[in-house]
């Protein structure tokens, strides 16, 4: 440890702590610090002691300690007095025997069994079944008294109990403990009386067992308390010795205006220090990397379109020359709609040019499939299966060149969800229209954009789809391997001719969450749509 460099870099505060915990031989509580380390808050004292412990000038010893104060029913018991004492002066007035009736003059009815529990617990009263003579009840409830066992005067006690006569009744008598007792201040009242005066105090748990085995009595709460601790490296600080002085640990607009800086020493900064992380909000990783690829295509002089899910066969397969046969049209790769199940079809010259190139390949000089074009087939409603409906649309309306649109939207495949496929996720889409576009500008365009998403290596091999001609297949390469991220092409004469295209079409579908995976150095797909704090927070914003 290099002292000088670490007397440098400590806070005002920090050095008023360790010279706080050499007044106090080395250890120290924060409310002792902060009476003799000279501070006004206990916060300073928290956080100067937080940052001498990264410095590992001292050590804080946590520990919790269990304390004490009253509930509901002790703060019932300061102001009435505990159930069973006040049991014990109803029978000292009544000379020592009472019913178990008698006991709701003074306690109210939850409280006569918890009185009569502790009366046999502590020996202070006998309880018993007896019989109860009619001179007993006129000895001990005098005329005119309506307190009796069936609430009567003793005129008509007389009448249903003449002299002799018994009836049974719980009966309780003071014991010679009970009449001590009665004489003494209890330990549980004096602990209620401490608890009362002095809330959350630190008890012996066996002090407190008799009052905390009644309900609501005491209430529990455990407090952390701290001691701090020098350690050797913070003695030898001490012993080297640093004069306290103000200084400047923060530069403001008003230091600087006012010349403080030349005043004033300013403290250095440990760029090593530990520092909390900060959790803020922040986008989605799946969002940013949406938000990049939006603006190098935006920059790359495209515009971004959009589409719906929801669409006809006509337009995701028909339009595109998918044949109304192909397995992909299959309902165990594609979701259709049961609601709505068909769309119809507007533009009913489009949808005669289409079936003519199915069925034949119009002018096109293609043969077509050589099938009976289904128009019903066209009208089932799915949910679109790539975004290239968007595309093909987009040029329907607009047919003259040029152009240049992207988008970035979701598509649904019926796919079983393993580390690498998902039923829902999103294509990367995109096409150029313009005279004289060809294969070369593609692989230049698709280079451009993946070297942009930090991609140095790129490939291309042939690849088939039905809608373009040539067509090739993206690769990246990536952690020493080649990745598969997407197919590209030239629209076929089949797609451009019924839409009224007469120039090349460069086209593109690229997949976004295996890109995504790429850079995020995830090997399941899934990872992207779990909410792991954890990750999230990690993953970096840039």
């Amino acid at each position: 440890m290099d002292i000088d460099k670490t007397i440098k870099e400590l806070s005002q505060n920090e050095k008023k702590v360790l010279v706080a915990l050499k007044k106090l031989h080395g250890k120290g509580s924060p409310d002792e610090i902060l009476k003799n380390g000279g501070f006004t808050q206990d916060v300073e004292v928290a956080n100067a002691s937080s940052w001498l412990q990264s410095k590992k000038l001292v050590s804080i010893d946590n520990h919790i300690k269990t304390v004490y104060s009253l509930g509901k029913e002790g703060k019932r018991f300061i102001e009435k007095g505990l159930p069973e004492k006040r049991a014990l002066k109803l029978l000292s007035e009544k000379k020592g025997t009472i019913t178990l009736k008698d006991l709701s003059s003074t306690l109210d009815s939850d409280e006569i069994p918890i009185a009569i529990g502790w009366l046999k617990a502590n020996g202070w009263a006998t309880i018993k079944k007896d019989k109860l003579s009619s001179d007993i009840i006129k000895q001990y409830h005098p005329a005119g008294s309506v307190e009796m066992v069936r609430k009567e005067s003793i005129s008509e006690i007389n009448k249903y109990y003449p002299a002799g006569s018994h009836i049974n009744e719980t009966i309780i008598e003071i014991t010679e403990k009970g009449k001590k007792a009665l004489q003494e201040v209890s330990e549980a009242e004096k602990l209620l009386q401490t608890l009362h005066n002095h809330p959350e105090q630190e008890i012996e748990k066996d002090s407190i067992k008799s009052l905390a085995s009644r309900k609501n009595v005491i209430k529990e709460k455990e407090l952390m308390s701290s001691t701090i601790l020098l350690t050797d490296q913070g003695k030898k600080i001490l012993e080297k010795g640093f004069e306290i002085q103000e200084e400047i640990s923060q530069i403001t607009s008003a230091v600087i205006k006012n010349n403080e800086w030349e005043q004033k020493p300013i403290r250095p900064y440990d760029i090593h220090a530990f520092a909390p992380a900060l959790n803020g909000g922040k986008p989605h990783p799946l969002v940013t990397i949406l938000e990049e690829i939006r603006q190098i295509f935006i920059e790359m002089g495209f515009q971004e379109i959009e589409g719906d899910y929801v669409e006809s066969c006509f337009w995701n397969m028909d339009v595109l020359f998918i044949p109304q046969d192909h397995p992909a049209r299959e309902m165990q790769d594609t979701f259709y709609c049961k609601t709505p199940q068909k769309l119809p079809i507007a533009e009913k010259q489009l949808l005669e040019d289409i079936a003519t190139i199915h069925e034949n390949g119009g002018n096109t000089g293609s043969t077509g499939w050589g099938y009976t074009f289904s128009k019903t087939e066209g009208e089932r409603a799915l949910l679109r299966t790539h975004t290239t409906v968007n595309t093909i649309r987009y040029l329907y309306h607009h047919p003259q060149p040029p152009c240049k649109v992207f988008s970035l939207e979701r598509v649904f495949r019926k796919e079983d969800i393993d580390t690498t496929h998902l039923p829902e996720f999103y294509q990367i889409e995109g096409i150029i229209h313009e005279e004289g576009a060809n294969f070369r500008q593609l692989i230049g365009i698709l280079k451009e954009f993946y070297r942009r998403m930090g991609f140095e290596k790129t490939r291309f091999r042939p690849g088939y789809f039905p809608y373009t001609e040539p067509s090739m297949e993206v690769e990246v390469f990536w952690n020493g391997k080649w990745m598969e991220l997407g197919g590209s092409g030239i629209f076929r004469p089949e797609v451009t001719e019924p839409v009224g295209v007469k120039n090349p079409v460069l086209a593109w579908g690229l997949g976004l969450e295996r890109l995504a995976m790429l850079r995020y150095g995830l090997k399941d797909i899934r990872s992207l749509y779990v909410s792991d704090l954890e990750w999230l927070r990690k993953t970096p914003l840039l």
